[in-house]
């Protein structure tokens, strides 16, 4: 068993400018990931947006490694949705044939000004 862990943090203002533009939301986020985030209110829309984006950059940093980048992976590809309990759970949809022996947890924060992600990665071969 492998263990690999990624972590990001991102200044909330960054994505406030960020999702000012259509194209960049299509770009990084999924459709259940732009629902759920245009279900809330700023600033709670804004942070949400920025929650997932450093839980994506936290998540490619876990798995590069076991993935070793040799896949097509887009920032579509990482999908931060939630349980019925609220917590979030990691929808990988890559096509790679580790991706099965590959368990992921994520954890997500925010405040006022920035959003944190954590991202811990278990590879059993």
């Amino acid at each position: 068993m492998e263990i690999y862990t990624g972590t990001d943090i991102i200044e909330i203002d960054r994505i406030k400018d960020a999702i000012k533009s259509d194209a960049f939301i299509k770009k990084i986020f999924t459709e259940k990931e732009i629902e759920y985030c245009e279900s809330k209110r700023d600033p709670a829309r804004i942070q949400s947006y920025a929650a997932r984006f450093a839980a994506k950059e936290a998540i490619f940093k876990a798995i590069s490694k076991v993935l070793l980048l040799d896949y097509g992976m887009e920032w579509k590809s990482i999908e931060i949705l939630k349980e019925e309990t609220g917590r979030p759970y990691v929808n990988l949809k890559i096509d790679n044939k580790k991706k099965q022996n590959l368990k992921m947890d994520v954890s997500l924060s925010h405040i006022k000004d920035y959003a944190v992600a954590t991202a811990v990665a278990i590879y059993e071969e």
